[in-house]
């Protein structure tokens, strides 16, 4: 963004702003066993009771070697919710046209690898799962939609898991670079926008989740965060070169789930904490927008023991793979303070340090709408950038009252304030693209696989064991979006 062009956002948001929403392939299609698809990692992620152990628990995705020899045949008829999704692969067009009604000109969705590349080894790639997001992005395309596609979320073929215990393994950058330049070629003339990994910054809380490793299978856990993260930087610089060359117009992004972090106190300690905290978050778009590894990490690698294998000419691929803008999930900001166990909650996604300021969602996550405004400004400021809040939004036991509706006024008032403070951020300078808000369809939980934690503007009839009728119904928070994005913004009542 150019001096010249700010007076253009004092009023609000810009023209061609990006309005809609966001999902993932393994959250929503289902179809596990339709269509040519093979097994992923999220395929085994068994549904698990958020309240087991009396509070809530957010990330349980985990799943160790006994437990993928077990879920392969489900001898106890575990759930695993994930298999079923809400069947966006047969009902993506009620979807989409649901998307459209609402006004959105961008759909955030992901491809399944192993709808593509069922084990993630064959030579060729499979047509029917090609097919199927043809049909996809054709029906965005019928509504002016621009599908903004993230190559990797969450999932990956569970053969790369049992065959070379997932991104530890060197193996898997070659191999991605084929599944991306596959993807890039048949989908050169129907997808611009692209994003290559989904918060990979979540190796650091479950390396299953974020880099299909099975823990009880390596020694270090942190160490092999960390391996497993270069070879995904390496990847990810692979399929940004990649689209450089067969879509020469594409914007390329990359991804983390951003948490601001405070200082508690103005104690000198707990303020280079924060610094310290906000540092380590920052790790990966550092390293994909600038293309270098950053100093800082030096020192945190030798303190922590950690020594990467990394290869002559890794930097140069790094180099050459530099992304075109910045994306953003925002849910949260943090409370830091100097203690003993900083470093390591630095690195993860809930902690026990509260902000007696913030009010919590169901699920114990503090609200923090001007957060979101500073994390904007910060990281404009660090990388001048365009931005792209990918993920934000509201997790809430919704209920379908007498009427056969859902009245989720929270989730207005959630995502308006978020909303408010993005324009607020614009005002301010900072170039932001669009804003997807997250499972702008109700989808089944990344963590615990649940489907009554629901994002959505449309609720779907489905509970945690998938039983239902699957039938989509619209909030009122959906006809309050669809007012927003008819004002580009400035209508938020």
């Amino acid at each position: 963004m150019k001096y010249s062009d700010i007076h253009h956002t004092q009023n609000g948001f810009p023209d061609g702003f990006l309005w809609g929403g966001a999902t993932a392939a393994n959250q929503i299609e289902g179809a596990f066993d339709q269509g040519g698809k093979g097994l992923s990692t999220s395929d085994m992620a068994a549904y698990k009771d958020p309240y087991v152990t009396g509070k809530v628990n957010n990330f349980t995705f985990n799943v160790t070697s006994k437990e993928l020899e077990k879920y392969k045949t489900n001898p106890e008829n575990t759930l695993f919710p994930k298999r079923w999704g809400i069947d966006f692969y047969n009902r993506y067009k009620e979807d989409i046209a649901l998307f459209a009604e609402m006004g959105f000109n961008v759909f955030r969705l992901s491809i399944s690898w192993a709808r593509i590349f069922p084990t993630g080894l064959e030579s060729e790639p499979n047509e029917e799962g090609l097919a199927f997001y043809d049909k996809v992005f054709d029906e965005c395309a019928k509504y002016g939609m621009e599908p903004l596609v993230t190559m990797s979320h969450y999932e990956m073929p569970i053969t790369l898991t049992e065959k070379y215990n997932g991104w530890i393994s060197r193996e898997l950058v070659a191999l991605f670079e084929k599944y991306a330049r596959v993807i890039l070629n048949r989908y050169k003339h129907k997808v611009k926008y692209w994003i290559t990994f989904n918060e990979m910054n979540m190796n650091l809380n479950s390396l299953y989740t974020g880099a299909g490793i099975l823990a009880d299978l390596v020694d270090n856990p942190l160490q092999a965060a960390y391996q497993a993260s270069h070879h995904q930087f390496l990847a990810s610089a692979l399929a940004v070169k990649a689209a450089k060359e067969i879509i020469p117009n594409a914007k390329v992004g990359c991804m983390i789930n951003h948490i601001e972090s405070y200082a508690k106190t103005t104690k000198p300690e707990d303020q280079l904490q924060s610094l310290k905290s906000n540092q380590l978050n920052l790790f990966y778009p550092d390293v994909q927008a600038r293309g270098e590894y950053p100093s800082y990490m030096t020192r945190y690698f030798a303190d922590n023991n950690i020594n990467l294998d990394i290869k002559e000419g890794d930097e140069k691929i790094l180099q050459q793979g530099k992304v075109d803008f910045v994306s953003i999930s925002y849910y949260m900001s943090h409370v830091t303070e100097a203690r003993e166990d900083a470093s390591k909650l630095a690195g993860s996604f809930d902690s026990p340090i509260k902000n007696e300021y913030l009010k919590l969602t169901q699920w114990d996550w503090p609200i923090d709408s001007i957060g979101l405004r500073i994390a904007l400004i910060k990281l404009y400021d660090r990388y001048e950038l365009p931005l792209f809040v990918a993920e934000n939004g509201l997790g809430a036991k919704d209920v379908l009252s007498s009427d056969g509706k859902v009245h989720d006024n929270y989730r207005i008032d959630y995502l308006k304030q978020h909303i408010m403070e993005m324009r607020e951020a614009i005002k301010d300078g900072v170039n932001v693209m669009g804003y997807t808000t997250w499972g702008c369809i109700d989808l089944v939980s990344c963590g615990t696989s649940q489907i009554s934690k629901r994002y959505g503007f449309i609720y779907v009839d489905l509970d945690d064991a998938g039983k239902g009728s699957f039938k989509r119904i619209a909030k009122d928070s959906f006809y309050w979006y669809k007012k927003v994005i008819a004002s580009n913004g400035a209508d938020l009542e």
